[in-house]
């Protein structure tokens, strides 16, 4: 049984409905149900199909933070081989909210490092709901100076609302992690490819995803900060979110149009969450794509194209 989120009530309402015909099918076969059955089935299609034909920024936004959404530990088993977590920062802790190791993808030897959100309550508060602190983005940095030491390819998978803002990070550095870690993105001399599986939020995705290919998933988002915190700055007024939401631009196809990712993976209709393996699969091509593009490279030429990327985003809008 899906959660339904509040525009997707009209589908709610159907598939409630054929749950119950269902049941009564399952409960007496004597009775032919066989006809209402296809017929709310083609319906509910057809009004999910319609309304993720028209959906609003701020609607991407709730998909993008879909409960029953595909999280990093998802995408690792669904197409990565042998994975290895590592853990701590070697200065202060473990942050579970970032997670990084090494394993194979395609046979091939990659550093993988991702948000992880947490699929229930208990796991939801110990990922710190993929918010991480200044030992995280440590522990990703320690992990890529690994990686660019034995010419192993860097896969990011970004999915935080943003770096946990918390007194104690920022006791820690938070701000000085995630810019070490940006910086460590920027000098690697290894492919980096970087995927926004679902929010990409502020410092605290840039931090990880400063690569040779940044992608996004259709119903990503991807900002400088959350829709709910500009509300806040701006008109001091959170629920003024969906405004704010619409203004920054934060969709896929508003960023490929602006030139700050490199490509949109499909998903199905009615969000990942729905199809899980056909998203995995899609991810899977798109990463193997990019990897056989920048792998031939130099270390140089891959360090020189990674910053004209970021330095080339805006050129053309000035």
């Amino acid at each position: 049984m899906h959660s339904y989120l509040e525009f997707e009530k009209p589908v709610a309402d159907i598939e409630g409905r054929l749950r119950e015909l269902r049941s009564m099918a399952e409960e007496d076969p004597n009775v032919d149900l066989g006809g209402e059955i296809a017929r709310l089935e083609a319906k509910a299609t057809d009004t999910l199909a319609d309304l993720y034909s028209k959906l609003t920024p701020w609607h991407k936004t709730q998909v993008a933070r879909h409960p029953d959404r595909p999280h990093f530990r998802d995408y690792v088993d669904a197409f990565i081989t042998d994975f290895l977590p590592l853990s701590g920062d070697r200065y202060f802790a473990d942050d579970h909210a970032v997670q990084a190791g090494f394993g194979r993808f395609d046979g091939q030897s990659i550093a993988l490092i991702g948000h992880e959100k947490g699929a229930d309550t208990k796991s939801r508060l110990k990922h710190n709901f993929g918010m991480a602190r200044p030992e995280g983005y440590r522990k990703a940095v320690r992990l890529m100076q690994l990686a660019d030491r034995f010419a192993i390819p860097v896969i990011s998978l970004v999915d935080t609302a943003g770096a946990y803002p918390g007194v104690g990070a920022e006791e820690r550095g938070q701000a000085e992690a995630i810019a070490r870690s940006t910086q460590t993105c920027l000098n690697l001399g290894v492919p980096v490819v970087s995927v926004i599986i679902g929010e990409g939020g502020s410092g605290g995705a840039i931090a990880i995803a400063t690569a040779n290919r940044v992608f996004m998933l259709e119903h990503a988002i991807y900002s400088v900060i959350s829709p709910e915190a500009g509300a806040s700055i701006l008109w001091r007024d959170a629920t003024r979110a969906e405004d704010v939401a619409t203004a920054m631009k934060i969709t896929a196809h508003d960023l490929l149009r602006l030139g700050i990712v490199d490509g949109i993976i499909d998903e199905p209709v009615g969000g990942a969450h729905r199809v899980p393996g056909d998203v995995y699969e899609k991810t899977a091509q798109t990463i193997r794509e990019a990897l056989a593009e920048l792998v031939p490279l130099d270390r140089d030429a891959l360090r020189a194209a990674r910053r004209e990327k970021f330095l080339a985003i805006g050129r053309d809008l000035a």
